[in-house]
């Protein structure tokens, strides 16, 4: 495994589902780890707890970047850097979407969709990207998008313009920060079983669709984007700027999934 020997990662959102695979990953790269929470609870200190049994303790930070964003981005900068003064890897990963018809889509909820996916990130690398150019660090940021910027739902327009955006902004900082020896790329998951997606995947129904629906015939546990993380993050990554990976199994290529002799049988006549 590549190592992160040395190195203090922040992730916010990292205490379930595809940012504590992450983190969890990170850690056993041998990554000092800080996460962010909505709140410190049960729940995310049994994340911390996760991170920790690679060696060293995780610490834990509070904090809603759903807020007004300059002053819920400061604060928790600040805590960080209190926290862990030495952190040189920042992982956006704090996110949400919200299934509604783009007809009945109102204001407050595209604002607080592209607030904490797009937002939040894009300032927070900013206060990191300046302490860093002051000290003269080469910083390394991942973003979480998603297979979304690429694929459309109909009833999840804002996320879908929101995560879109996360890829272009990872393109633009790129161009902004490689020269101060800053890498910035993103991250973008299919499909995977979390907390989010549980509800969605216990219909068998549509579990059975999206595995058909991805070549590699799987929907995963979010422990598969661990081992990309901690790649992009990674020394062996230094000329990869500006990228967005795909973890999504094949989905992204597939225009139209191959229906089983069964089914295609089935609706031959209609």
């Amino acid at each position: 495994m590549f190592s992160l020997s040395g190195h203090c990662a922040l992730v916010t959102g990292g205490t379930q589902g595809v940012g504590l695979a992450m983190a969890r990953a990170l850690a056993r790269a041998g990554c000092r780890m800080v996460l962010h929470t909505l709140r410190v609870d049960q729940r995310a200190e049994a994340a911390a707890e996760a991170c920790g049994a690679s060696g060293r303790p995780a610490a834990l930070i509070a904090g809603d970047l759903s807020g007004e964003t300059h002053a819920a981005v400061d604060q928790l900068f600040r805590k960080a850097i209190e926290t862990e003064p030495s952190i040189d890897i920042l992982v956006n990963n704090a996110g949400t979407y919200i299934d509604v018809d783009f007809l009945e889509m109102d204001v407050a909820r595209f604002e607080y969709t592209f607030r904490l996916n797009v937002a939040s990130g894009y300032f927070l690398t900013q206060a990191f990207a300046r302490r860093w150019i002051d000290q003269g660090t080469a910083g390394r940021v991942l973003f979480t998008g998603s297979i979304n910027g690429l694929l459309s739902e109909p009833t999840h327009t804002a996320y879908d313009a929101s995560k879109g955006a996360v890829a272009a902004m990872v393109r633009s900082l790129c161009v902004s920060l490689a020269p101060h020896r800053i890498r910035v790329n993103s991250l973008a998951p299919g499909l995977v079983a979390t907390p989010l997606t549980q509800p969605v995947l216990a219909d068998p129904a549509i579990n059975a669709w999206m595995r058909l629906h991805t070549p590699a015939g799987t929907v995963p546990s979010a422990d598969v984007c661990g081992a990309a993380a901690v790649f992009l993050l990674s020394d062996e990554a230094e000329h990869v700027h500006g990228q967005t990976l795909l973890v999504d199994g094949g989905m992204s290529c597939w225009q139209q999934p191959d229906l089983p002799a069964a089914l295609r049988a089935a609706t031959a006549n209609l």
